[in-house]
């Protein structure tokens, strides 16, 4: 029967702490990696269902654009009413499929009164004049149809933008610089607009439902937490076996085991009965043979 009493030695407890101990640390950023997949994957079903879902008309979904629930977003949403394009701005340092560009806000007035901001688009930078588009194309004048998808207020950003522009969609910044209300929970980026205008900004891209390589990293960590047990037990097996050689050697060298290991050590010849006392006449081979062969091997 094989011993492995040199696992309750101080040094051997200690390897098994610390292998204990990152096997609990990946198993805990295993779970991160889930919980991070968890997210990721309830975004993309949010995205499968409002993105192409259900248009709804504004009176049913107004209260979003003023407190805003993040389960909508995405939802299309019917808004009729006029574009004031003498209030529009652009957003500046909004990079598109890794292109600096400009995204293009314009409010426009509902036919109940109210007042939403509507992102048209994507601009490239200019080359005409530093730090503005060379163009930015106008709407349809008078009343119009515009199916929009609804998207949260940005945060404030800590950095100025010149005149005619904004450092961020921040609606509240927007609003400071108009001389009526708008809502300022949410906006809404173009999907489709009747009348269409004769140009347009470059039309937002769906976005990504690619969930990412959350679910393999978590099964890498836990991949690195076992075999943190299989390489303890692989070197506790590796230090039995080489404890076994060298009682072997003492054996053939004539010291007493119980110097080399102590008494009661699992290599003394009584647990070993097939392997003869010191002077005896037996070889290194046949010695090593009668190990093993006690050992089960």
């Amino acid at each position: 029967m094989k011993t492995y009493k040199f696992l309750f030695s101080s040094r051997w407890m200690g390897y098994f702490a610390v292998a204990l101990i990152f096997a609990i640390a990946c198993v805990f950023l295993g779970n991160w990696q889930m919980n991070r997949r968890e997210a990721v994957v309830a975004n993309i079903t949010k995205i499968q269902e409002n993105y192409s879902g259900t248009v709804i008309d504004y009176a049913d979904i107004a209260g979003n654009f003023e407190d805003f629930d993040a389960a909508k977003e995405w939802t299309q949403v019917r808004l009729v009413g006029q574009y004031l394009t003498e209030d529009q701005r652009i957003v500046r340092n909004r990079p598109l499929n890794g292109t600096p560009g400009y995204e293009v806000l314009v409010p426009l007035r509902l036919e109940n009164g109210d007042t939403v901001i509507i992102d048209r688009g994507w601009l490239p930078i200019g080359n005409k004049e530093a730090g503005h588009p060379d163009i930015i194309p106008e709407p349809e004048s008078g009343t119009v149809e515009v199916i929009a998808r609804l998207k949260p207020a940005e945060p404030r950003l800590n950095r100025g933008a010149p005149a005619g522009q904004l450092a961020s969609i921040e609606l509240n910044d927007y609003a400071a610089e108009l001389n009526y209300p708008i809502k300022t929970g949410a906006y809404a980026q173009v999907a489709k607009e009747s009348p269409a205008a004769a140009s347009n900004p470059v039309a937002f891209p769906a976005p990504s439902i690619d969930e990412g390589s959350h679910l393999s990293y978590a099964m890498q960590w836990i991949a690195f937490g076992v075999l943190a047990f299989i390489g303890f037990g692989y070197a506790a097996r590796m230090q039995r076996r080489n404890d076994e050689f060298d009682a072997l050697e003492a054996e053939e060298s004539g010291i007493p085991v119980e110097e080399l290991y102590g008494r009661g050590s699992a290599f003394h010849p009584r647990q070993h009965p097939k392997v003869r006392k010191p002077g005896a006449r037996q070889s290194a081979e046949e010695a090593e043979d009668a190990i093993l062969d006690a050992q089960g091997f």
